[in-house]
């Protein structure tokens, strides 16, 4: 038998224990692969990438977003960027976009912003990875003026993915929805980016969690700009992460009152706080959107 067969099988057979009976319509073919935030499923990836990335295949996800780049030898857990290509290959599984660790640069010469960047460029083509997105912003930094700074950054960066084929995003958390004697972080990097070069990741939580505007309404009022977008629930006592369906977020009224046109690529992410287990949690959020949600995408 070859490797990639071998491979394929043995996805589906090792991830029966998790994987519950869906309702889910099969003869409707969705307009975007359900994606996962392999964030996620850290501890997991960090025990065993492969088989964790068979079990989470084996529950419908299709396509990822990675993240922990190690710019040295241009490689993902543990493996160069070929070698992962080729599993994520015999895995039948995409990646669409990673997260970098652009911040840790935030406040160095910008030749070396550059040429981390390069490394990412380099590390998304070899993947085929349409986007590079910036996903945090460390404390120190959160400030209005280095909101300013922060948008010319993006810019010129969006500027150099563009120019190596690539699409640039800025994801955002709840930091940048802080009142600063009326304005925001947030403001800032709305008016600030390109929209041809600074395209936006939704973190649909952290705008229900900190934002005065609904992720309805962002979307409504930036057309085009959202291209990707992050799904997660909030628990309803704490406010902290929790499975999807198990939340107070209201995703099939959101997701009904959202035209998705702007719309490439979605992760299902919860950061933390499993009922279970990180495996078990994504098998259960997996469970709730092709039951509930996926017929909106």
């Amino acid at each position: 038998m070859e490797r990639r067969d071998f491979i394929k099988r043995s996805t589906w057979a090792s991830a029966a224990t998790l994987l519950p009976i869906t309702k889910f319509p099969l003869a409707r073919k969705p307009k975007f692969k359900m994606g996962l935030q392999l964030f996620t499923i850290r501890d997991a990836m960090a025990k065993a990438p492969i088989e964790s990335l068979k079990k989470a295949r084996a529950m419908g996800y299709e396509d990822l977003e990675i993240y922990g780049f190690d710019p040295d030898r241009i490689g993902y857990y543990g493996y160069r960027a070929g070698e992962f290509k080729q599993i994520l290959d015999d895995l039948d599984l995409t990646v669409s976009s990673g997260h970098y660790n652009f911040s840790s640069y935030f406040d160095k010469p910008e030749d070396e912003l550059k040429a981390y960047l390069d490394a990412c460029i380099k590390g998304a083509q070899i993947l085929d990875k349409p986007y590079i997105t910036w996903p945090w912003l460390a404390p120190e930094f959160r400030t209005l003026e280095n909101f300013k700074v922060l948008s010319g950054k993006l810019n010129w960066m969006g500027e150099q993915v563009k120019a190596a084929g690539l699409g640039f995003a800025y994801h955002n958390h709840d930091f940048e929805f802080t009142d600063h004697n009326g304005q925001t972080g947030y403001d800032i990097i709305l008016r600030e980016t390109d929209p041809d070069l600074v395209k936006l990741q939704m973190d649909m939580y952290w705008v229900v969690h900190s934002s005065n505007s609904t992720p309805q309404e962002l979307i409504a009022q930036h057309p085009g700009r959202y291209v990707m977008w992050h799904i997660k629930d909030m628990d309803k006592v704490s406010r902290d992460y929790t499975e999807l369906g198990n939340g107070s977020i209201d995703y099939v009224k959101m997701l009904s009152q959202i035209d998705p046109d702007a719309l490439a690529y979605y992760y299902i992410e919860q950061g933390g706080n499993f009922a279970h287990n990180d495996m078990q949690s994504i098998a259960d959020s997996a469970t709730f959107f092709k039951e509930n949600l996926k017929k909106y995408l």
